[in-house]
């Protein structure tokens, strides 16, 4: 039986792969920092265990104890919206620290088993922001494309050692807690030189009619996970397959 870790469980896309594969049979390994066994229906198949991305002993515990996986996901991350001049340096370290260098953790901490066993898969959530600009979103952009290329080089270094390694790329989500998670780190960032140019972006965000949901990117893991071939890209939602397919 397959068994599959999967980072930032609390909500979101997190929750929903969990819920997938725990439907489809698999061990699911649910990640989160601040661990709550309420989440998920109960199951022996089921571990939920605490998990700190950006916090390196957090990491070597979590590894420890989720045992031998068959597929990591890396869907842990942050978020931020505003203009990318009133953002403090330091919170765009925050972003990267989370976004990028814990994804690259992760993917550090797993390599060994994966390559010693010469099979495994490495699964990297990144967002629509990859496939086309969008405003306000500078940093976390920045955070996400450099997953992006890291990804797509490391498909290549690993393919020799037989694992899989793949991009999810969902769109634009209003149902999950991106602004709310975002919390005091988003205070502040919308300044009076951008504000009515924010209020305009809001405006046209809210226009949107094809989203991505949750489940979108759900399945979008499953097909990736379970697919021996050599895709790496996986858009997930119709927005974000839209923008794959004009890019």
């Amino acid at each position: 039986m397959n068994t599959i870790l999967i980072t930032g469980c609390s909500s979101g896309y997190g929750l929903a792969t969990a819920q997938h594969f725990l439907d489809r049979g698999w061990n699911v390994v649910a990640t989160m920092r601040k661990p709550r066994e309420d989440l998920l229906p109960r199951s022996e198949r089921l571990r939920v265990l605490a998990l700190d991305v950006t916090d390196a002993q957090s990491i070597a515990n979590a590894v420890e104890a989720a045992g031998p996986i068959d597929v990591l996901v890396n869907n842990a991350g942050i978020g931020a919206l505003g203009a990318f001049e009133a953002t403090p340096l330091n919170t765009v370290r925050e972003l990267f620290e989370t976004n990028t260098f814990g994804t690259m953790a992760m993917v550090h901490a797993v390599l060994p088993q994966f390559r010693h066993r010469g099979a495994g898969a490495v699964i990297n959530v990144t967002s629509s922001t990859v496939l086309a600009p969008f405003p306000l979103v500078a940093a976390y952009t920045a955070s996400k494309t450099a997953v992006q290329g890291f990804t797509a080089s490391l498909a290549h270094e690993l393919r020799p050692f037989g694992i899989r390694v793949r991009l999810i790329e969902p769109g634009y989500g209003p149902d999950t807690r991106f602004t709310e998670n975002g919390g005091a780190r988003m205070q502040g960032l919308i300044t009076e030189p951008y504000a009515a140019y924010a209020q305009s972006v809001f405006a046209a965000f809210g226009q949107v009619g094809d989203v991505t949901h949750p489940q979108d990117v759900a399945e979008a893991i499953w097909r990736a996970a379970t697919d021996v071939s050599g895709q790496l890209h996986y858009p997930a939602g119709a927005d974000a397959v839209a923008l794959a397919g004009a890019s």
